[in-house]
């Protein structure tokens, strides 16, 4: 579920899960019969992806049926009036991205979001497992773009869960492995999605082949803000504006390279 829309490998499943590869097929067996999650190959890999209408009659038949329509006998903080199908107000928007160390792609969506409409969100990123300081080669490419990298440090995602946090409306993972990892419980419910791309940090080579990898992940970051700050906000439901950033996160291709 964290990571829909994408299909996980099988490894990936059980590395995340701690569970053995036999329980794990037992597992995802039992969710296909119920169909609840599809499988497929790819090449020798199989990979599972949830079925959300399937998710969500579940979840409804739960509500309806056990709670008898009354979400509040059931879990009293989890349907909060805030996350009805109304459209989101126009104002100024928060948004986080977070990777694993908070050394390059989520501080590139963190710039860039930052530069193409700072005057319509305010942008944050943070890390799971933050690195010590910014990587040099994503500092240089957001310098080569004319980015202020002055403003820009590693943060752990605590500082965004005390009560001083602000509330935010977007929170994205921008790499595979935070969006495995356990999530925090963002107040008010913020539209989330999962943005993964691969870590040019682990690119091995020259200086010139890491750089390519580093200017790679910019353009496809550069994509997806792109798309992003066109979405109407203002006018979109949340089950409207939930699918739309789902598509963006599917959008693979690279930026320009200027």
């Amino acid at each position: 579920m964290r990571r829909y829309p994408d299909r996980v490998p099988a490894t990936e499943l059980a590395q995340a899960l701690g569970l053995k590869p036999n329980t794990l097929s037992t597992y995802v067996n039992a969710l296909m019969q119920a169909g609840l999650i599809s499988q497929e190959r790819v090449r020798t890999s199989l990979r599972y992806a949830i079925d959300m209408d399937a998710a969500r009659e579940t979840v409804d038949y739960l509500l309806h049926d056990c709670c008898r329509g009354r979400p509040e006998i059931c879990a009293p903080n989890a349907y909060p009036a805030s996350t009805g199908d109304s459209p989101m107000t126009d104002c100024k928007y928060n948004v986080l991205f977070i990777c694993t160390g908070n050394s390059a792609r989520s501080i590139f969506a963190e710039s860039l979001l930052r530069d193409l409409a700072g005057d319509r969100f305010v942008v944050y990123s943070a890390g799971t497992k933050p690195r010590s300081e910014l990587n040099p080669f994503a500092l240089k490419v957001l310098e080569r773009k004319g980015h202020d990298v002055s403003v820009l440090r590693s943060k752990n995602i605590s500082e965004f869960q005390g009560a001083d946090a602000p509330d935010f409306d977007f929170v994205f993972t921008v790499c595979n492995q935070a969006a495995n990892e356990e999530c925090p419980s963002w107040p008010g419910q913020p539209i989330s999605a999962h943005w993964g791309l691969p870590d040019p940090v682990k690119v091995e080579g020259s200086d010139a082949e890491r750089s390519l990898a580093f200017h790679q992940t910019y353009g496809a970051l550069r994509n997806r803000m792109t798309g992003l700050t066109a979405l109407p906000i203002a006018s979109l439901d949340r089950m409207s504006l939930q699918k739309a950033v789902d598509e963006i996160g599917q959008s693979n291709e690279e930026g320009p390279s200027q």
